[in-house]
C-alpha cells in the first residue's frame, strides 16, 4: 500500500470515528454501550481521557493485540464528593456477537485521578482496586483485536458510584452491570478506535 493511499484510508477513519461522537456521546445505533445502557441525561458527567489516544481517534497498536496489548493510561476530572467508588469498563460495541467487554477496574477510590499504563493482569491492584473478568475469560485488560478489515469502537466508561462494590473474586460484565445498577451518579466516555 503506498503513502497516499494509507494517508486517505487514516483520513477516513479518522473522519468516521469523528462521526461517531459528538459532546463526548456516541452518536448512531449504539444500543447497550456501556454496562448500563444508554447514559441518563440527568446523571452528572465526567471527563475522561487518555494521554495514548483522543476522543474518536485511533487507538495505537501498542495497545491491542497487533502490540504489547497493555493497557492506556486513562485520567479523569469531575468526580463528585459523594461519590464512594469508581468503575471503569471498556466494551467493543460492534462486536459481531454485541457487546465485547475487554476490561473491567472497580472499586478505584474516588480520590484517584487515574489509571497508569500497562497494569498487571492481577485482580488486586495496588491502592485497592479491583479487575473484573473480561469477555476473553481472562482478569485484566485485553485490547482491541476486531477482525481483519473491519474498524471497531471502543468505549471507555467511568461510572462515579454511590457504594464500593462487595464482591470477592473477579467479576464478570454481567455481574457488574447488576452490581451498579442504580448506583450510578455520574458517567465519563471516551472512545477509541481500531482497525486491522
Amino acid at each position: 500500500m503506498n503513502a497516499r493511499v494509507f494517508t486517505l484510508l487514516v483520513l477516513l477513519l479518522a473522519a468516521l470515528a469523528a462521526g461517531c461522537v459528538q459532546n463526548g456521546e456516541p452518536r448512531g445505533p449504539v444500543e447497550n454501550r456501556t454496562a448500563t445502557g444508554t447514559p441518563d441525561p440527568d446523571v452528572p458527567t465526567m471527563e475522561l481521557t487518555s494521554d495514548a489516544f483522543g476522543n474518536g481517534s485511533l487507538i495505537p497498536p501498542r495497545y491491542t493485540c497487533d502490540g504489547e496489548d497493555v493497557s492506556p493510561a486513562i485520567s479523569w476530572s469531575g468526580v463528585p464528593r459523594e461519590a464512594v467508588g469508581l468503575a471503569l469498563t471498556v466494551q467493543d460495541p460492534d462486536a459481531p456477537g454485541g457487546d465485547f467487554t475487554h476490561w473491567i477496574v472497580y472499586n478505584i477510590s474516588p480520590g484517584q485521578r487515574g489509571l497508569d499504563a500497562a497494569l498487571p493482569n492481577l485482580h488486586e491492584l495496588p491502592g485497592g482496586a479491583r479487575q473484573g473478568t473480561n469477555s476473553f475469560g481472562t482478569v485484566g485488560y485485553s485490547g482491541p483485536c476486531p477482525p481483519a478489515g473491519t474498524a471497531h469502537r471502543y468505549v471507555f466508561s467511568l461510572y462515579a458510584l454511590d457504594t464500593d462494590l462487595r464482591i470477592s473474586g473477579p467479576i464478570d460484565p454481567a455481574a457488574l452491570e447488576q452490581e451498579i445498577e442504580g448506583h450510578i451518579i455520574a458517567e465519563g466516555v471516551l472512545i477509541g478506535m481500531y482497525r486491522r
